[in-house]
């Protein structure tokens, strides 16, 4: 599927960014939006992570544990552009598996930090991806939801390995969007991908990884599996709470 239109924050639609976010936060008083598009398109990598440093707090019982990632060095995720596809008022809901959803599965897991470290409980986050075909759902909320982390800070998503399609940008990689706030901080709007191992409808990721002219390494989800046509993933933002 082609999307002629993905834009950066400056390009979309008057109001559409702020009004659309502010339409979830339960806070009184409104974050201000701080995304650095020129850092996220150029930068090429983020801190390393720090090998089985953490196991992730939802992880399934049975699984191995995972690292986190990106280890929690203070550093803040970094930012990318929304695109055009994002829609205000979608489901309060960590699931976004429904019947028509036929692709790859993806359990991720996560935690959401400061730059001190410490874990944010009550942060919202919103996810909102395309299908097994690379398409997004324009008039519902397929694959859209956001959600709030539990008292460690920790989040869960069902999901799908999204795939990938063309845009303004050209060809773009699979990858999930996000946009991640604590109460009355900025908004931290990113896009995560997958490695380069990664296995989903006969695509190379690897090419389509190093493709990808906003793609950024530091925002790449750790996977284990597949086992059976399901993934494990881990990702942990580190976010500021301060505008």
């Amino acid at each position: 599927m082609r999307y002629a239109d993905e834009t950066g924050p400056d390009g979309a639609a008057p109001g559409t960014q702020r009004s659309s976010r502010r339409s979830f936060i339960r806070s009184t008083s409104a974050g201000v939006t701080a995304v650095a598009l020129g850092a996220s398109v150029t930068a090429a990598a983020g801190p390393p992570a720090q090998a089985a440093e953490e196991a992730a707090p939802g992880a399934r019982r049975g699984t191995r544990p995972l690292a986190v990632t990106p280890a929690c060095s203070g550093h803040e995720t970094p930012a990318s552009i929304e695109g055009p596809l994002f829609k205000p008022n979608s489901p309060e809901r960590s699931d976004l598996i429904t019947p028509a959803i036929q692709g790859v599965r993806l359990d991720l897991n996560g935690v959401v930090y400061d730059t001190s470290c410490k874990p944010l409980p009550e942060t919202l986050i919103e996810f909102w991806q395309c299908d097994q075909n690379g398409d997004y759902d324009t008039s519902g909320f397929s694959l859209r939801g956001h959600q709030y982390t539990d008292s460690r800070g920790a989040y869960r998503l069902r999901t799908i390995i999204p795939r990938d399609y063309w845009g303004r940008w050209g060809q773009r990689a699979p990858h999930i969007h996000t946009q991640v706030q604590a109460s009355g901080g900025p908004v931290l709007l990113t896009q995560l991908y997958f490695p380069d191992t990664t296995q989903a409808y006969g695509r190379d990721f690897a090419a389509l990884n190093a493709a990808d002219r906003l793609l950024n390494r530091a925002c790449t989800i750790r996977l284990t599996g597949p086992e059976g046509d399901r993934y494990t993933g881990a990702f942990d933002f580190v976010i500021t709470t301060t505008v």
